[in-house]
């Protein structure tokens, strides 16, 4: 199992950080090191003074394939679920600065805490999908998928070209705008539309 995730992929997140608009999908992997499930307790490491949440729609793949063709996307996941893009920024800064990659900002040990999922048939249009981050009961990101500048299709026909998707590979599909610190003490609590699909503390 691997997971698959995309950078820059809503407007306002990547005015927020000053970032280019790219092209096509901005792709980066984390590691299954990275996973952090059934809302486990993230730890805050030492490593970083700076971890941001960037709360994102995960795609779940069904079925292997590679090559795949924009139109036939759709046949390769099933299920919707939530997960948390946490990034060590300063790490980042520091690796973008010397031209280095910063792997070590996005794939440290549960730096991916991930939520429940819902079938694809619970939502209407896929297009139009609604989801939030609270932390300590505070409003921080909102999100639809109307706003996603590469959808869904388009990212699994894109990273397909490189990387044969597999049954249990997940995608997570980008941040919109909102990203900040999170702190030891801190409870991170992500939706999808009105139902809690995750919930976590910062310790």
């Amino acid at each position: 199992m691997k997971i698959i995730a995309i950078g820059r992929n809503y407007a306002a997140h990547i005015e927020e950080l000053e970032n280019e608009r790219p092209d096509s999908p901005v792709v980066f992997l984390k590691p299954d090191t990275a996973l952090l499930k059934n809302n486990a307790a993230f730890y805050h490491p030492e490593f970083s003074e700076n971890i941001h949440h960037e709360v994102e729609l995960v795609l779940k793949i069904k079925k292997e394939g590679k090559y795949i063709q924009e139109a036939f996307a759709h046949k390769y996941y099933d299920e919707i679920g939530i997960g948390i893009d946490l990034t060590a920024r300063d790490l980042q800064k520091k690796c973008k600065e010397k031209g280095l990659p910063w792997e070590i900002a996005k794939a440290f040990d549960g730096s991916a805490p991930l939520g429940d999922f819902l079938p694809k048939t619970d939502f209407r249009d896929l297009k139009n999908i609604n989801f939030h981050l609270d932390i300590n009961g505070e409003r921080k990101q909102t999100g639809n998928t109307s706003l996603l500048l590469f959808d869904f299709d388009v990212i699994i026909a894109y990273v397909s070209q490189f990387f044969t998707l597999k049954t249990g590979d997940l995608i997570f599909t980008g941040t919109p705008a909102g990203v900040g610190k999170v702190n030891i003490g801190d409870r991170l609590e992500a939706y999808i539309e009105d139902k809690k699909l995750l919930d976590f503390e910062v310790k």
